[in-house]
C-alpha cells in the first residue's frame, strides 16, 4: 500500500563547513543536516568558545535523559533562549530548583487527568468545530493557526477557566512566530561564542515575549485580585492548584514564580500540540486509505449510546497512532540541549566538561539504520511487530526519565478529540502546490504555514 513521505528539509549530500553551519544553522537547525547525519550515531561541532555534539544513538540517549540525568542539566542555552517567556519555570530549570518545581507542580496535574479536563477539551472542541463549519465550503483555511487556537482555548480552560478570545489567540500565535525566529537566532549567536549584550535579535525578541507573557500575567494578577474578595470559592482548575501548592517546608509558588510555571504550561500545552496536529492533519489529507478508516473509526466512537465519552478512547485506536506517527515525523521538540558537567568518553569522543550535546529526536526518529521506511507516514507501524523495538528504545517525543514531559497524556487526549471530531465532520484535501517547509526552531513548525481545505461530510 503506498504511503506519504511527508515534506522534508532540503538535504545536501556533503557536510557542511563550520562557517557553513554557522551562516546556514541561524534558520534553522535542519539546514545543518546532510545526508550521512540520517545514519550517524554521533557527530560534533566545533564553536568558537566550546564543541557542540549532536546524538542519536538509542542506548547513550537514554543513559542521559533517564539514569545519568543529573550529570546532563538542562542547557544554559535553552535558558538564555527561553528566559523572556519562561523565567525560571520547570521547562528550563535545573537542580534543587527544578525538583522543588517537581513537587509542587504534582498536585496541579492530578487536576488535569482526562475524567476532570474532558468536558473542557469537548467544549473547545465543538467551539473549534463551530468556527469550521464556517468555512468547510472547499475554500483553504489556515489549519495551523486554527490549531494554535483550539489547542491554546482548551489550555486556557483548564488553567484559567475561561475560553481564550480568538484575538488573544491571534495575537499570541502572530508574538510566538517572531519571538521563536529571533531566539532561535540569538542562539546560533551565543553558540558562535558572540557577546550577548551585542544581540540585536535577542532586543526584539523580548518585546515579542511581552506578547505573550503579558496575558498570562494579567489573567494570574486577575485571580489574586478575585481572591482577596472571594477567598472561600475559588474556580477549580490548574491555577488555583498551583497557588494552593506548597513544598515540604511550606514555602509556596510567588506571584514572579507562578507565571513562569503557567508559561511553561501554556506553551508546551498548546504550540508543541498545535505543531503536531497542524502536521497530522497535512498527513492525513495525502492518504485517503487512512482518512476513510479514522472517519469510520470516529462514527463509532461518537455513536455510542449516551455520547461520546473517555470511555470510548478505545475505539480511537488509529487516531491515537496518527498522531503517534506524527510525532515521530515531525516532534515538536526537534533537539534537546544538555550540558556536559564532567569529562567523559562517548563512542570514540573525549568530551570535555562544559561542552553541550543535542539529543536528536528528529534525526532518531528517522534513523535509517533504525525504522523501516523511516520517513513514510506509516501509522500502522505502531501495530506491528517488527517495529516494535525501535518503538521501545528510539521513540521518545516526550522525553524520557525524570524530566518526561508531564503532559504527556493529557496531549495524546486532546489530540485524540481534535483529530476524531475533524475526520468525523470533514473531508480534509490538500491544497494544490502547497507543501509546507519544515523549520526546527524552538519547535518544529512550517515555515510557510500549513494550508488544506475542508468540505463538510
Amino acid at each position: 500500500m503506498a504511503r506519504i513521505v511527508g515534506p522534508m528539509p532540503v538535504i545536501r549530500k556533503t557536510r557542511p563547513s563550520p562557517l557553513t553551519r554557522i551562516i546556514e544553522g541561524r534558520h534553522s537547525s535542519l539546514d545543518v543536516l546532510f545526508e550521512r547525519s540520517y545514519s550517524m550515531k554521533m557527530g560534533e561541532f566545533s564553536g568558537v568558545r566550546r564543541k557542540f555534539y549532536f546524538l542519536a544513538q538509542p542506548d547513550i540517549v537514554n543513559r542521559i535523559l533517564s539514569s545519568d540525568v543529573d550529570l546532563y542539566p538542562k542547557s544554559n542555552l535553552m535558558g538564555t533562549i527561553l528566559y523572556q517567556i519562561l523565567g525560571n519555570g520547570i521547562f528550563v530549570s535545573n537542580g534543587e530548583t527544578w525538583k522543588k518545581q517537581r513537587r509542587m507542580m504534582n498536585p496541579a496535574f492530578d487536576f488535569a487527568r482526562i475524567s476532570e479536563v474532558f468536558p473542557l477539551m469537548m467544549e473547545s472542541a465543538n467551539d473549534m468545530k463551530a468556527r469550521l463549519d464556517a468555512v468547510a465550503d472547499g475554500r483553504e483555511v489556515q489549519i495551523d493557526f486554527e490549531m494554535t487556537h483550539v489547542t491554546a482555548d482548551i489550555i486556557f480552560r483548564t488553567i484559567f477557566s475561561e475560553p481564550i478570545p480568538r484575538e488573544e489567540a491571534a495575537q499570541i500565535f502572530d508574538a510566538f512566530n517572531h519571538y521563536q525566529e529571533l531566539a532561535y537566532i540569538h542562539g546560533v549567536w551565543n553558540m558562535a561564542g558572540l557577546p550577548q549584550a551585542l544581540s540585536i535579535p535577542r532586543m526584539r525578541a523580548i518585546r515579542h515575549a511581552r506578547g505573550i507573557r503579558g496575558p498570562l500575567a494579567r489573567m494570574v494578577r486577575k485571580r489574586f485580585e478575585l481572591l482577596a474578595t472571594n477567598p472561600e470559592n475559588p474556580p477549580q482548575d490548574i491555577l488555583s492548584s498551583l497557588i494552593a501548592a506548597e513544598d515540604t517546608d511550606g514555602s509556596k509558588f510567588s506571584e514572579k514564580e507562578l507565571v513562569d510555571q503557567i508559561a511553561v504550561m501554556f506553551l508546551a500545552g498548546h504550540e508543541t500540540s498545535a505543531s503536531a496536529l497542524s502536521w497530522a492533519l497535512y498527513l492525513i489529507s495525502h492518504d485517503q486509505d487512512v482518512q476513510d478508516r479514522m472517519h469510520v473509526e470516529t462514527e463509532l466512537a461518537f455513536g455510542q449510546e449516551g455520547g461520546f465519552a473517555p470511555r470510548h478512547f478505545k475505539f480511537l485506536k488509529l487516531t491515537r497512532d496518527v498522531f503517534r506517527e506524527t510525532l515521530r515525523l515531525y516532534p515538536p521538540v526537534s533537539f534537546v540541549p544538555r550540558d556536559i558537567t564532567v569529562p567523559e568518553t562517548m563512542r570514540d569522543k573525549k568530551l570535555k566538561k562544559g561542552s553541550a550535546i543535542f539529543i536528536s529526536l528528529w534525526l532518531l526518529h528517522r534513523h535509517r539504520e533504525i525504522w523501516k521506511n523511516p520517513d513514510t507516514f506509516d501509522p500502522d507501524r505502531f501495530s506491528r511487530s517488527d517495529e516494535k523495538e525501535a518503538i521501545r528504545s528510539a521513540y521518545m517525543p516526550f522525553s524520557q526519565g525524570a524530566r518526561v514531559c508531564l503532559g504527556a497524556s493529557f496531549a495524546l487526549q486532546e489530540a485524540a478529540i481534535i483529530l476524531s471530531m475533524i475526520s468525523r465532520h470533514y473531508e480534509i484535501l490538500p491544497v494544490e502546490g502547497h507543501v509546507p517547509k519544515p523549520v526546527a526552531r524552538l519547535t518544529l513548525r512550517s515555515e510557510n504555514g500549513i494550508r488544506l481545505r475542508l468540505r463538510k461530510r
